[in-house]
């Protein structure tokens, strides 16, 4: 109309109207402002700084964690948040302030309350605690607070390959279904034996535990002070390390193994004392496992005969005093070969002239004798036959001797869920574990908002695979056929370019979300009012 002027603008909202809405939905904000409330005479709460941090490492953003206002500018931040919240808001020295106070609370215990809170609200079905740690390199100089000690940023055993740079470390306890409801940072060059076994002490004095729960990990944990210490009433499922003396006989020995259900495994089940602890071994065979391996111990089994063939030929330049020395040093070189062998093997005797001296002997010049191994390299085909077969193979323990061998081989591959969080942790899709902090206090506070993510993101795939399964709904994969449990990352792809539209005309303003299809709709509902107030209003 003639004398009317409209404004359209647009605000993006994409898939972050779904993290906003969990976040809000599971009472996260309500457990930040009870433990960590605002004091100052700032706008925003410390539970809406963290929720930003928290859209922020899911937002796709291609940038690192620690925001700044420029984020902000184009997203629909009165839908995610609270009406009149503007991007300047959230500046650094507000969210710097943030994670002082995180660190001033403690990390560990701000995160070991929302846990508590999500897990009252969800039911998960028997309980697999899977712990494990890794490490995240970090850029720069850090300087601690002098009012507080915090871990240590120093150089360690990277597990990402990052030798170049300095690293803490990060323990992380996940349910079976990989929601993380335990995380810690430490030191960058602390033990992970030292550091699962806190991690464990440390999650069960924090929860009340009833029934039966079990902790899964890997063999780091087991060691005879470890198992010790977690004592009768702690169950535990780990693997066995190679090195134990018990695990070696095992591996040597014809094994009647039995079928699984599941036939790519095979298991032998036996009890053992180790440590001074009653126990269950179960020895498993995995034919996927026996046929990766089989590939580079072949080609291992090959560089080994080169090298071999190469350690006998200067072997047989040394000239021993006596026959016993050449036995003893070809005895000695055949224990360290057990793969080879050596045929036709004989120790030569021959002349020498004394203190090895150079040339043709003298006529009647006084010689002495020496001795020569000769022989050639062989294959220990029998020997190499019978690793083989054994490869794949690989032994895991509980102290719960009631455990059934296959039900324990079931709980224990479980573990990938911790590993698959750590996994996310890394995805340059989310980068939210890139650091570049400056003070080691709010890059601990900073690892409870990594794992804040992943609890947001892992709750949220859970219930989105849940929904669709109680109601007998479908969402399309990355191949368009139907599927009940798609990841989360993949529903957020799905929620790319949802904007809000912003129209004034005669000094009203109207708020509405475009370029909504029927999936997205569907998803929205299955995710809850929450969702829908978000997306639809």
């Amino acid at each position: 109309m003639k004398g009317l002027e409209m404004k359209l603008s647009t605000l993006s909202l994409d898939h972050l109207g779904l993290v906003a809405a969990i976040f809000d939905a599971l009472g996260i904000s309500e457990v930040i402002d009870e433990s960590i409330p605002k004091t100052r005479n700032c706008k925003l709460s410390h539970s809406a700084i963290i929720k930003a941090l928290v859209i922020n490492g899911l937002g796709f953003a291609e940038r690192r964690l620690y925001i700044f206002p420029s984020y902000f500018e184009n997203l629909a931040l009165e839908r995610l948040f609270n009406p009149g919240v503007v991007p300047e808001d959230f500046n650094e020295d507000v969210v710097g302030r943030t994670l002082d106070r995180i660190n001033k609370f403690g990390s560990t215990a701000l995160f070991n309350n929302i846990a508590i809170k999500c897990m009252q609200q969800l039911a998960f079905g028997t309980n697999i605690y899977h712990v494990d740690t890794t490490s995240f390199g970090v850029h720069g100089d850090y300087e601690g607070l002098d009012c507080k000690p915090a871990m240590e940023i120093t150089l360690g055993h990277p597990k990402d390959g990052r030798w170049d740079l300095k690293q803490f470390i990060v323990s992380m306890v996940t349910n079976q279904c990989g929601i993380p409801l335990f995380v810690q940072a430490h030191s960058g060059n602390k033990s992970d034996k030292k550091t699962l076994i806190e991690t464990i002490q440390m999650f069960k004095s924090n929860l009340d535990f009833s029934g039966k729960n079990y902790f899964a990990a890997d063999s780091a944990l087991f060691s005879s002070e470890n198992i010790r210490l977690l004592g009768d009433s702690t169950l535990w499922i780990t693997r066995v390390p190679t090195t134990v003396r018990e695990v070696k006989d095992l591996q040597r020995r014809d094994l009647e193994m039995k079928t699984c259900s599941d036939d790519r495994y095979s298991i032998l089940e036996t009890e053992i004392n180790y440590g001074g602890i009653d126990q269950k071994w179960v020895v498993v065979d995995s034919r996927e496992m026996h046929a990766s391996k089989a590939k580079t111990f072949d080609r291992r089994i090959g560089k080994e005969f080169t090298e071999t063939r190469k350690s006998l030929k200067k072997l047989g330049y040394i000239v021993f005093a006596c026959e016993a020395d050449a036995r003893k040093a070809a005895d000695r070189w055949i224990s360290e070969n057990p793969h080879f062998t050596l045929t036709g093997l004989s120790i030569c005797e021959i002349s020498k002239r004394i203190d090895s001296k150079r040339g043709r002997p003298k006529k009647g010049e006084q010689l002495e004798k020496g001795y020569l191994i000769e022989g050639e390299v062989q294959r220990n085909e029998a020997m190499i036959a019978n690793e083989r077969a054994r490869l794949g193979r690989f032994v895991l323990a509980s102290n719960d001797k009631t455990l059934d061998g296959e039900l324990m081989l079931q709980y224990y591959k479980g573990q990938n869920a911790v590993e698959k969080g750590f996994r996310f942790l890394k995805d340059k899709s989310f980068r939210v574990a890139e650091v570049y902090l400056k003070k080691e206090e709010r890059i601990e506070a900073l690892s409870m908002i990594m794992v804040l993510s992943l609890l947001i993101y892992s709750i949220a795939e859970w219930m989105i695979r849940k929904r669709l399964k109680e109601s007998g709904e479908t969402v399309l994969n990355q191949l368009g056929k139907p599927t009940q449990c798609p990841t989360l990352k993949w529903i957020f792809q799905k929620f790319r370019n949802i904007n809000e539209a912003i129209i004034e005309l005669k000094g009203s303003v109207h708020r509405e979300v475009i370029n909504l299809n029927e999936e997205q709709i569907k998803i929205i509902k299955l995710f809850g009012l929450g969702c829908e107030k978000c997306y639809i209003g």
